[in-house]
């Protein structure tokens, strides 16, 4: 099965060859547009729409037809219904003299003739997307801290709320048949924010499922998993009021539909960067701490599985079918990433994608695609397409001054393609056309002809290992690591073990000690000179060239001589 590649530039939106061929060559006719403003495939990808200047179009991708155009629209956001049933745009609040009111700003389409069937008010872009169940029976919106719900399609009724708490945000479960909405209300000053879930239509405070308050958290995210049976609560502040993070403080929480709710312990301080559900549903990876940072694997019991180690990463993506999972560290960090067997927790390659601002998995599992592209960087615009052996596949630069605004794969529903069969061998790939950095670790010319002494950056970096099992040593047992192997390399800089060590070699000249502090100080500092003499002249005698200080050394010795017998008199 054919999955192209959509990319949004400053000339316009061009479809691309993706898989299994990948090339540079249009699948057809490229949108050409310098007021492109955003794109988007519905969830099954039987449908792309994209906003040029003050027009919506929807395209059928089967045979990349226009399905609708609409004029007059300023839409910078744009949502489907999770069926591609309906398609939602959203657009800046404004009002003139001549309208002082305003005028809806969002609005829902549908998709199939771009049939507008709705509006609404909705000053604000946070929280704007309307939520659905998924299977379209329930659609519900956020009016001032109210969530209203409709159902069958009939936006006119209004058919339940939300009205007993202050909601700042919700999420409704991905259920069929059942649903479920976990809330979050911002907490008033000396108050704590409150999680509560909540059946469907029962939304009376004494009617919650689960509770859950929590301090510090002036944001929450709230992911369920695909199962709908448990959700993720990741809390946020602004500013870490103790100094400790520049990202502010996070918390993570767990909530059952059992009413259960945990706080996940992790095991590093700092910052939380990114959590992702497995695809299978029955674990979660966590990607946090300060530099380096550390990925672990909880069951969805909360208890951690499996540790992936610890190191420049602060990204998560699994793969549709959830048997692989990449790490990556992008933004600040040089775009290294990491490639895991989910099933036997193996390591299966790795890579660099420097520059990388988007990555995004195919369909099939087994290639992803990383980009660059502006206004995050506006030079080396481009994309990639990688195996997940770490192998490079395809490459596509803009060229300068055009500027790339966001790929995407085109979607494909679920099921259409089975679990990868993961291998080790390596594909066929090419090389990368920008100049790769050395591997090679730079020694000054001082240190070329001397052992090599392994550390690492960071002492407290660990190794992938269970929890409890093979754990990475403390900081004290590094740290005496550490000095065994500076001294171990200080011997072998000494003395070459590999050849039979030699007596050392010392003038003739004897000296006799007198008891006199002073005078038997001067006699060893003259008895010394002359050992390093005597070695400097047995290395002339076996071929060495000595430098010029050392010959000069060489011709002070009558001098020494002398004042030894001087002293000696």
């Amino acid at each position: 099965m054919d999955i192209p590649i959509a990319a949004r530039s400053s000339s316009g939106i061009t479809l691309y060859e993706g898989l299994p061929t990948p090339g540079n060559k249009p699948t057809c006719p490229p949108i050409q547009s310098k007021a492109c403003r955003t794109m988007l495939f519905d969830q099954d990808g039987k449908y792309l729409a994209y906003v040029n200047g003050q027009t919506l179009c929807v395209l059928q991708t089967d045979n990349w037809q226009t399905l609708a155009t609409i004029e007059n629209v300023k839409a910078y956001q744009l949502a489907f219904s999770p069926k591609g049933t309906f398609l939602m745009s959203w657009e800046p609040f404004t009002v003139t003299n001549a309208n002082p009111q305003g005028s809806p700003n969002l609005k829902i389409y549908k998709t199939a003739n771009g049939e507008l069937v709705k509006t609404f008010v909705h000053k604000k872009q946070a929280n704007w997307e309307p939520q659905w169940s998924h299977d379209e029976k329930l659609f519900s919106r956020i009016v001032n801290t109210d969530v209203v719900f409709y159902e069958d399609l009939n936006f006119e009724r209004i058919v339940a709320r939300i009205n007993s708490s202050k909601v700042s945000s919700y999420k409704i479960s991905p259920n069929v048949g059942v649903y479920f909405v976990l809330c979050h209300t911002l907490g008033s000053p000396g108050q704590p924010s409150l999680a509560r879930l909540f059946k469907y239509p029962s939304f009376d405070t004494t009617q919650a499922i689960a509770n859950r308050s929590f301090f510090q958290a002036d944001k929450v995210d709230i992911m369920w998993n695909a199962k709908g049976n448990s959700a993720l609560l990741l809390t946020s502040t602004e500013v870490d009021k103790t100094g400790g993070s520049y990202y502010g403080k996070q918390g993570l929480y767990f909530v059952g539909l059992n009413g259960e709710t945990s706080i996940i312990t992790l095991s590093k301080e700092g910052p939380i960067y990114s959590v992702e559900w497995s695809p299978k549903n029955n674990e979660f990876c966590v990607v946090y701490g300060f530099m380096p940072a550390k990925a672990t694997i909880f069951n969805i019991k909360c208890e951690p599985v499996f540790e992936l180690g610890s190191g420049p990463k602060n990204a998560i993506h699994y793969n549709p079918q959830g048997n692989i999972l990449l790490l990556g560290g992008f933004g600040n960090l040089r775009g290294q990433i990491e490639l895991w067997d989910t099933a036997n927790w193996k390591k299966i390659s790795s890579c660099e994608a420097a520059d990388t601002t988007l990555l995004h998995w195919a369909a099939d599992g087994e290639h992803f695609l990383t980009a660059t592209t502006a206004p995050r960087l506006r030079i080396s615009n481009g994309y990639k397409i990688w195996h997940y052996t770490g192998v490079l596949i395809f490459e596509l630069p803009h060229k300068e001054p055009e500027e790339l605004y966001d790929v995407t794969w085109k979607n494909v529903s679920k099921g259409v393609f089975r679990d990868p069969v993961i291998s080790a061998k390596k594909v066929e790939g090419i090389a990368p056309s920008q100049p790769q950095a050395s591997a090679q670790v730079y020694r000054p010319p001082s240190a070329r002809n001397r052992p090599t002494v392994n550390f690492n950056l960071h002492e407290d970096e660990e190794t992938a290992h269970k929890p409890g099992k093979d754990s990475a040593p403390s900081k004290a047992s590094l740290k005496q690591k550490k000095k065994r192997e500076a001294k171990k390399a200080k011997k072998l800089e000494e003395v070459n073990e590999d050849e039979p060590k030699t007596p050392a070699v010392v003038s003739s000249v004897k000296i006799n000690l007198t008891g006199d502090p002073e005078l038997d100080k001067k006699l060893k500092n003259i008895k010394k000179k002359l050992d390093a003499i005597e070695k400097l002249k047995t290395q002339q005698a076996e071929g060495k060239t000595l430098e010029i200080n050392q010959l000069e050394k060489i011709k002070a010795e009558s001098d020494l001589l002398a004042e030894l017998k001087n002293l000696t008199v």
